[in-house]
């Protein structure tokens, strides 16, 4: 096994294992921080469900985007190699990992922030839905788009540069 692989196994399967305990911190985030905010008057039931739902969406995507995925991007290049395709470069590997792991990361924390955005705003006693999705990040709808497009932009590039590499892969046998 050539040694970018491992280096790339080792690199992506520790973020997996990180990411399985920040996923499930999320998922107690969630089901601490969605107590706090009571069904009311003010709070209707669709209205709390709106108002917490962002950290359920948290803990799902931890799972996805930094468990997940790492694993499928270790598992399809051990697969490569046992098929006897051509092995990728090292830098296509150093790459997908400098892209995606970070854009990840970002996705992920993104994601959070807004998440306790809506929740602390309704704790206190701002429950108009509208109203915080226009105060967050100060009301800047271009720099939300901005950031959110940038963040998944090096995210996608990562898995685009590995797509690709790994196609080309495949068209050729290896040693």
């Amino acid at each position: 096994m050539p040694d970018h692989y491992r280096r790339f196994f080792r690199t992506h399967l520790r973020f997996a294992l990180v990411m399985v305990a920040v996923a499930l911190l999320t998922g107690i985030c969630f089901q601490e921080s969605g107590r706090k905010v009571h069904i009311s008057e003010a709070v209707p039931v669709g209205a709390h469900l709106e108002y917490i739902l962002g950290l359920a969406l948290v803990h799902g995507h931890t799972f996805l985007l930094g468990v997940l995925v790492p694993l499928a991007l270790t598992w399809i290049l051990y697969l490569g190699l046992n098929l006897g395709f051509q092995p990728l470069p090292p830098l296509a590997l150093q790459a997908t990992t400098g892209l995606y792991v970070p854009g990840a990361l970002a996705v992920i924390l993104l994601m959070l922030v807004k998440s306790y955005h809506f929740i602390l705003g309704v704790r206190h006693g701002v429950t108009s839905y509208d109203t915080l999705n226009q105060s967050f990040m100060g009301g800047g709808h271009a720099l939300r788009a901005g950031v959110y497009g940038a963040t998944h932009a090096v995210m996608a590039a990562g898995l685009a540069v590995f797509a690709v590499s790994f196609w080309r892969s495949m068209n050729r046998e290896g040693h």
